[in-house]
C-alpha cells in the first residue's frame, strides 16, 4: 500500500498571551514586564536561553506599548524618536552608539525600550565606557530553563497545534526523561507524531520510550 505524503502545515506565529504558557520560570520575568511603563529608566533588558519564549513575550509587549521593533544590525535612531522600542538579540552584536542613544531616549516621555538577548547585560560586548556604564545599570529581567509545569505546557500545545491527544501516562514519563528545552519538546512531539503515524498506531508511553531509547543510542555512538 502507497504511503501518503505527510503535509506540514505551518500556522502562523501568535505572540497573544494566552499562547504562552506561564510557570514559575517566567512568573518573575512576566511580573516585571507587565510592570511597564514603571520601569527605572524607561528600559529593560530581558534575557534567558534560547527557546524560552523570550520574543513571544518581547513582542506581546510590543503590540501593546505601540513600540516600533528595530533591526539590531541597523538601528534607525530616527524611528525611535518619541516612541517605545524594542530591539532583539542585543548579544549578538549590536552598534554602540545607537544603543547607547536608545537607552538615553527610553526615559523620555514617550519612550521606552526592551532589549532581548541570551544572557545578561554584564556579558554584552560594550567598546564605550559609557555605555558599559548604562547597561550595568538597566533593570533585568530572567527567563529560567523551563520547569515541569511549562514543559508540560508546552508539550500539550504541540501536541494541540497536531491535533493529538496522547494518554496521560506520556507526560510524566516524558518529563522524567526529555532534554528540558523547549525547541526539544517541538521536536520530540514532531518525531512521536511521525514515528506515529509510519507504524500506523497510536503515540503512546511505549512509542516514546523507544523515541527517546534511539536518541540515547544515537548519544552514545556519535560519542564513542
Amino acid at each position: 500500500m502507497t504511503r501518503q505524503l505527510r503535509l506540514e502545515l505551518r500556522r502562523p506565529v501568535s505572540y497573544a498571551r494566552e499562547h504562552f504558557v506561564p510557570g514559575p520560570s517566567n512568573a518573575q520575568a512576566i511580573a516585571i514586564l507587565d510592570a511597564w511603563p514603571a520601569w527605572h529608566g524607561g528600559a529593560l533588558a530581558l534575557f534567558g536561553p534560547t527557546g524560552v519564549g523570550k520574543t513571544h513575550l518581547a513582542r506581546h509587549w510590543a503590540e501593546r506599548a505601540g513600540a516600533v521593533i528595530l533591526d539590531r544590525e541597523d538601528p534607525q535612531l530616527g524611528e525611535a524618536a518619541g516612541r517605545p522600542v524594542l530591539v532583539e538579540d542585543v548579544d549578538q552584536g549590536v552598534d554602540g552608539e545607537a544603543l547607547f542613544h536608545l537607552i538615553n531616549m527610553a526615559g523620555h516621555k514617550g519612550g521606552g525600550l526592551l532589549l532581548t538577548a541570551r544572557q545578561a547585560p554584564a556579558g554584552w560586548s560594550a567598546a564605550l565606557p559609557d555605555l558599559r556604564s548604562r547597561l550595568n545599570a538597566l533593570l533585568t529581567a530572567e527567563i529560567e530553563e523551563p520547569d515541569d509545569v511549562v514543559l508540560e505546557g508546552v508539550l500539550r500545545k504541540f501536541f494541540r497545534e497536531r491535533s493529538i491527544r496522547p494518554p496521560r501516562e506520556v507526560f510524566p514519563y516524558l518529563l522524567r526523561r526529555m532534554e528540558r528545552s523547549i525547541p526539544a519538546a517541538r521536536e520530540i512531539v514532531k518525531r512521536l507524531d511521525e514515528a506515529a503515524d509510519d507504524a500506523g498506531r497510536p503515540i503512546s508511553r511505549a512509542l516514546a520510550r523507544q523515541i527517546l531509547e534511539d536518541d540515547t543510542e544515537n548519544l552514545d555512538l556519535f560519542d564513542g
